[in-house]
């Protein structure tokens, strides 16, 4: 179905759609109370107006879309697939997979827990966490305070009636409450992680009340040891606190989120208020935000922050209205089960508390961005002496290199590895099945995959290398510079190092460069060849050994792997199921003769093409 087609049969409903390029790679995730309305306006002359948007489309070759039962659950559903897809123009946290949570697990006594993988089991998530020091101390507060047991066995009433599980050390030294032989209740242990929810959200007055009262218990008890462990406790939750700054008259939850945007980069700064005091300061870098606008780049941050997080305020300030915000409150009242207000303060404390978290976010901005600027000053050793060994005019920071492996012809691919100030930066890597090179021709394969990858990168308007590398001699360099100058881009060093005697050689010279076989420079090089070469051979091995598992009649319907076993063990080979009758097949095979006709004709066109 063309893709004309495919926007005219969306339906007029509330739900989540993906655009995708030739490769099948989800390019833009998004929601829409009416998905019709909202895809065809991509089509429409006023959105190509927007570079953005215009870029984008380019690259549409397929889309599909998810119809839900209502707005928040397009939300939720957007949400989720940007997370998992990481579209390239959706609005994306920078590394978001490497932020931390506390886990509190859905068992019938829970685990606390620092994690960075998400698992939807039930568990409840507080988090993000961007301030890794900070939540660890935190999670030793509550270890200290409240005796959570450290184990990771599944401890229930079977568990514990078999007596599967024995107390262990943490038990004798009353760090835990011996749940797992039945010591401590299942009500009692679940009212206790209650209350670590509450220390969480900063809750610890009721906390501190409670030591007191049993301190005072276990001293007129004469139960000096306990009343010692309730003072320590006591001590810690204070301690704890101090920390906490009050900075608001409020006594109500709230998040407030801000976010700076310079040009392609954007950061958000998100202070988290529980009962007036602070007690975390986030920031996450985020990506994709080039020519939007600021309210959509808020309600894209805001979807992934909240996604898989139980942390949810009353109240959220923010800069400005985000795009949605009917939608994101009402979804983020339903995931916290109690109202949540978005609130854009114009005067007053809150006004204030934005601005704060406004400053915070242009500082670590700006910060982010004279670290980058220094890294970019800062150009490796190596690097430096390679520009030196070819006489270039700009230090080669960043560098692709081509390699092509094929066996005969057979199964040819190309491989193009990329490597930054000297290091490997993998997810620039890319793979080429050769396409238009038919028999044994390493040289033009080399000119395929080079067309391909530099047409790719003018069309999208990204960084070209300061250096390409070819793995080959004059031969493959050659092909390599002719692909350029077709393409305009004959201004780029490229040079090719051949394997036999480690020569370099450039444009234009049939003799190999004098680098001196100790150079850095030239070790350099070795190491990126070496890494395109490998990437090559593990991807045409892959491919080989997935054709060797197909056979000729995989595409007929009817023949499945069972079938297709029985047809290569009860015949010698494709010949003889092509010489012999449909009822042979019938009663070797048990398959209809409309069936066995159909595999002897495969087998014969087969054997007619061998034969040609």
């Amino acid at each position: 179905m063309k893709l004309s087609q495919k926007v005219n049969s969306i339906p007029r409903k509330p739900g989540v759609y993906l655009f995708h390029d030739e490769s099948g790679k989800v390019l833009y995730v998004g929601k829409a109370k009416v998905l019709r309305s909202r895809v065809r306006s991509y089509f429409h002359k006023s959105a190509l107006s927007v570079p953005r948007i215009q870029n984008m489309v380019k690259k549409i070759t397929d889309l599909e879309w998810l119809v839900t039962r209502s707005e928040s659950e397009a939300l939720l559903t957007e949400a989720a697939m940007i997370k998992e897809h990481e579209p390239r123009y959706n609005i994306l946290m920078r590394d978001d997979k490497t932020y931390p949570y506390v886990r509190i697990t859905s068992e019938p006594f829970p685990q606390v827990l620092l994690t960075r993988k998400v698992v939807h089991d039930g568990s409840r998530y507080f988090g993000p966490f961007t301030e890794v020091h900070n939540l660890r101390e935190s999670l030793k507060v509550v270890h200290k305070i409240f005796p959570i047991r450290s184990c990771s066995y599944l401890i229930d009433d079977d568990t514990i009636a078999q007596k599967k599980i024995s107390v262990c050390l943490d038990y004798h030294i009353k760090k835990c409450l011996g749940p797992c032989e039945g010591f401590q209740s299942q009500e009692d242990y679940n009212t206790m992680i209650e209350e670590v929810i509450r220390f969480l959200h900063g809750r610890t007055d009721k906390i501190v009340k409670q030591l007191r009262n049993e301190m005072a218990d276990a001293s007129r008890k004469q139960q000096y040891e306990e009343a010692a462990l309730r003072r320590d406790q006591i001590t810690a939750v204070e301690a704890f606190t101090k920390r906490q700054r009050k900075i608001s008259a409020s006594f109500a939850d709230q998040d407030i989120i801000s976010i700076a945007v310079q040009k392609k980069d954007a950061c958000a700064a998100v202070i988290r208020l529980r009962n007036g005091k602070i007690i975390g300061r986030e920031r996450m870098f985020l990506s994709g935000v080039n020519e939007q606008e600021l309210s959509h780049i808020l309600a894209g941050f805001m979807k992934q922050f909240y996604l898989d997080s139980d942390f949810l305020p009353q109240e959220i300030l923010l800069q400005t209205q985000p795009e949605e915000d009917e939608s994101l409150a009402m979804w983020l009242s339903d995931k916290k089960g109690k109202k949540v207000t978005l609130t854009v303060p114009q005067r007053g404390e809150k006004a204030k508390l934005v601005r704060l978290s406004l400053q915070n976010a242009e500082l670590l901005l700006g910060e982010n961005l004279r670290k980058r600027e220094r890294r970019r000053e800062l150009v490796p050793d190596m690097v430096q002496q390679l520009q030196a060994d070819l006489n270039l005019e700009v230090p080669p920071r960043r560098i692709e290199a081509f390699d092509i492996s094929n066996i005969q012809g057979s199964n040819p691919v190309g491989s193009m590895v990329c490597f930054m100030d000297g290091v490997a930066k993998k997810s620039e890597y890319r793979k080429f099945k050769i396409k238009t090179v038919k028999g044994v021709d390493d040289f033009a394969m080399i000119r395929e995959v080079v067309l391909r990858r530099y047409r790719r990168l003018k069309s999208e308007q990204a960084a070209l290398p300061d250096l390409i590398l070819i793995d080959g001699g004059k031969g493959q360099l050659g092909m390599a510079v002719s692909a350029l100058q077709e393409m305009g881009l004959s201004y780029i060093s490229v040079v090719g190092l051949a394997k036999r005697l480690e020569e370099v050689f450039i444009p234009g010279s049939s003799d190999p460069q004098n680098i001196p076989k100790s150079s850095p420079g030239l070790f350099l090089l070795r190491r990126i060849r070496d890494e395109a070469h490998r990437f090559a051979v593990t991807f045409h091995r892959q491919r080989r050994k997935k054709s060797a598992t197909t056979s000729i009649f995989d595409g007929i319907p009817g023949i499945g792997p069972t079938r297709r076993k029985k047809l290569l063990t009860r015949f010698e080979n494709v010949k003889t199921i092509a010489d012999a009758s449909a009822e042979k097949i019938v009663t070797e095979i048990g398959v209809g003769e409309k069936l066995a006709e159909e595999i002897i004709k495969v087998a014969r066109k087969f054997v007619k093409d061998v034969n040609s």
